[in-house]
């Protein structure tokens, strides 16, 4: 089937109404949980990316909040929105959910909603903000950068909420060098990436530096461009052409649990063993990392904290709260979790 499908072809393929799936995108809690993860496995696996996925409802001009996404293939950020979900409710205010293109501007993108939905405020979840004051300050709503660390530069309405990526990504790395691992290949965004992707790399290649390694360029991958970004297909992709070439490499660093987990199959389907031949980590910490089998080693980001932080901050500048003026960079602690995915190497 062609990725261009329509609601009406979902709600076809997965056995319910198109109100059903139109209640899904955007996020209703009417909606039954195994129904809701049907639709949206769909809507991920065909990339389907409504213009506007609450274009035809009604909704409150003075109490909506919209959640714009940048990499729906990520699963790390559907565990955040459930959080999100539940504390915007909580407020009794509407929520809105937003899929931004990977080519896509998701500031101008914002702004767009803004003025047809007149939000309240805005969260980000992904996306690449390299954009200047000016582009941001065109946004007329609060609003928070979640999962994307912003400079010290900016000031305004706005504030961020992530962890510090080249520091765990340095993390992750350092404790493969303690493994003995001195070849360790890196499965990192695409070459124009300005966010956490590259953010990751500089994380990655800080600490072979550290540890005295000399960084080969030949063992940082991008990811596929014929996948979605940060997917287990765009892993699996990745892994696959580092093997047909003949890459020798120890270790494995996929930035994302997604990745990792595609790159872990496709080494998996070329015969190698993991972590007897290869040792494979990540970036993330969602839940299905717990349960592949090798369990996999990664950075566990604290999702419900800064899900509900994030939240926190946005109605701290509706509210107008006396502080509300001053940007807040806040930084979460990541937690390595060790699975059954890294072993010591020996050569």
């Amino acid at each position: 089937m062609s990725n261009q499908i329509t609601i009406k072809d979902i709600a076809k393929m997965c056995g319910c109404g198109v109100s059903t799936v139109s209640r899904a995108l955007n996020n209703h809690p009417d909606i039954n949980e195994e129904t809701r993860n049907k639709i949206m496995s769909v809507v991920s696996e065909y990339n389907f990316v409504p213009n506007n996925s609450a274009r035809n409802i009604r909704i409150s001009d003075s109490k909506t909040i919209a959640i714009l996404i940048k990499g729906i293939s990520n699963p790390f950020f559907m565990k955040m929105i459930r959080v999100m979900e539940k504390e915007i409710q909580k407020r009794k205010y509407s929520l809105i959910i937003q899929h931004v293109e990977y080519n896509q501007d998701e500031v101008d993108a914002a702004i767009e909603l803004e003025k047809e939905k007149r939000l309240k405020g805005i969260i980000f979840l992904g996306g690449y903000f390299n954009h200047t004051k000016e582009k941001l300050d065109a946004i007329k709503v609060p609003f928070v950068i979640s999962t994307v660390n912003m400079s010290e530069e900016y000031t305004g309405n706005y504030s961020s909420v992530a962890v510090d990526d080249v520091e765990e990504s340095s993390k992750m790395v350092n404790y493969l060098c303690k493994l003995g691992h001195k070849r360790i290949l890196l499965i990192c965004a695409y070459e124009d990436d300005e966010s956490i992707g590259m953010l990751r790399k500089e994380g990655y290649k800080r600490a072979l530096i550290n540890n005295g390694i000399e960084i080969d360029e030949s063992l940082i991958v991008p990811m596929s461009c014929d996948a979605d970004a940060y997917s287990m297909n765009a892993g699996y992709l990745s892994m696959q052409k580092s093997i047909e070439k003949g890459l020798e490499f120890s270790a494995v660093f996929g930035i994302s649990d997604a990745i990792a987990i595609g790159a872990m199959r496709a080494l998996a389907d070329a015969g190698i063993k993991i972590p007897d031949e290869v040792s494979v980590v990540g970036f993330d910490g969602i839940d299905n990392a717990n349960y592949y089998i090798p369990r996999l080693t990664t950075i566990r980001q604290p999702i419900e904290e800064m899900a509900k932080e994030s939240i926190n901050l946005i109605f701290k500048y509706i509210d107008g709260e006396k502080d509300c003026h001053k940007p807040m960079r806040m930084l979460f602690e990541g937690q390595l979790i060790e699975g059954e995915s890294a072993k010591s190497y020996n050569n």
